[in-house]
């Protein structure tokens, strides 16, 4: 699905590394010669809250997604995508990692997670195609769990109109040298789950 334009919302939940994702592909969009727009949400994102990121490649005015607009919904996070899953385009794409991230609610018993099948449902009915894996696990067998975000990264290459070596290239300018090696392979874990 890579044409020269594509518009993405990146969701998750503080410290899970939405932020950072954006920053690589918006980069990777600079050195492909690519206009680049993006604006971001993370107000309250280092107590766990939501956060939110709109990117959008060849598009030269708002950077806002569109309710309904977006190619690609990269959910870090279960709860997070059906959450945000209004910007979805019918055409769209929805990748989701498996992994919830527990809210105080209900480690306190006060609320329940909903089963990951009903998180996933309602996904299915509001664009073309879900692809749900468990980044969390695919970053582990990496080398580290914290590289769950480029696993998603790599799920999400396929949709980009931006080459893996710009994408790899940006990647290693982000990460620090002693971690990018298992970075390397949890993208190519996250790509794998695509193809």
């Amino acid at each position: 699905m890579r044409t020269s334009e594509s518009d993405i919302v990146i969701v998750g939940t503080g410290g899970q590394g939405v932020i950072l994702i954006s920053d690589v592909i918006g980069r990777a969009a600079v050195l492909a010669g690519k206009s680049v727009r993006g604006a971001e949400t993370h107000g309250m994102a280092q107590r766990g809250g939501s956060v939110i990121n709109h990117t959008r490649i060849g598009c030269r005015f708002s950077p806002m997604v569109a309710p309904g607009g977006a190619d690609v919904l990269l959910a870090l996070e279960p709860a997070e995508a059906l959450r945000f899953a209004y910007f979805l385009s019918p055409e769209g794409v929805a990748l989701v990692n498996t992994t919830p991230v527990l809210p105080v609610t209900v480690t306190t018993g006060k609320a329940v997670y909903p089963p990951l099948d009903e998180i996933l449902s309602p996904l299915h009915d509001l664009c073309s195609k879900v692809v749900a894996m468990d980044a969390t696990a695919i970053a582990k067998k990496a080398g580290t769990a914290q590289a769950m975000n480029v696993v998603m990264l790599g799920a999400l290459s396929h949709y980009l109109p931006l080459s893996e070596d710009i994408l790899l290239q940006t990647l290693s300018l982000v990460v620090p040298p002693k971690y990018l090696e298992a970075n390397k392979r949890a993208y190519a874990g996250g790509k794998a789950e695509v193809e």
